[in-house]
């Protein structure tokens, strides 16, 4: 299963390092990607639009300021989408947080705390194992292994 983790600056690959470490974690495969959606809103329309034929199962988008990301590729997939707010510019990622989590009613963005990349990889994991015992079983590892043993 293949999850794309987009973001809007190559300077955001720090901050998104942990979504694709944590999916692949899981044995899931992150395709990590700068795109923008103001610089390359027909990039981002032409991988999403077709997603799904493509084999990806979501999206985790990381963008900061504007933070349009997210939204753009939600208004384009009926995929799950989460948005990861990011830190910087002059609000450092409170600017981002409204933009990402104030979505019009019927294109959803699932929203984690501002560079929480880690968490929005753990959310789609989440979603995945719904309807897949191995994943249930790795997740359920996870926590028992986040809390010491």
């Amino acid at each position: 299963m293949k999850v794309g983790v987009l973001m809007g600056s190559a300077n955001d690959g720090d901050k998104m390092a942990k979504a694709a470490e944590t999916l692949e974690k899981f044995g899931l495969e992150a395709d990590v990607r700068v795109m923008s959606a103001h610089r390359t809103p027909a990039q981002v329309i032409e991988l999403v639009s077709s997603a799904r034929e493509n084999g990806y199962v979501a999206f985790i988008c990381g963008a900061g300021m504007a933070a349009h990301l997210a939204g753009a590729v939600a208004a384009h997939t009926t995929l799950p989408v989460v948005g990861v707010p990011l830190s910087g510019g002059a609000l450092n990622g409170t600017d981002a947080l409204y933009a990402t989590v104030q979505m019009p009613k019927g294109i959803p963005v699932a929203t984690v705390a501002i560079d929480g990349s880690m968490n929005a990889a753990l959310l789609v994991v989440q979603m995945l194992a719904i309807n897949d015992a191995d994943l249930a079983q790795k997740l359920a590892d996870h926590r028992v292994e986040m809390a010491g043993g």
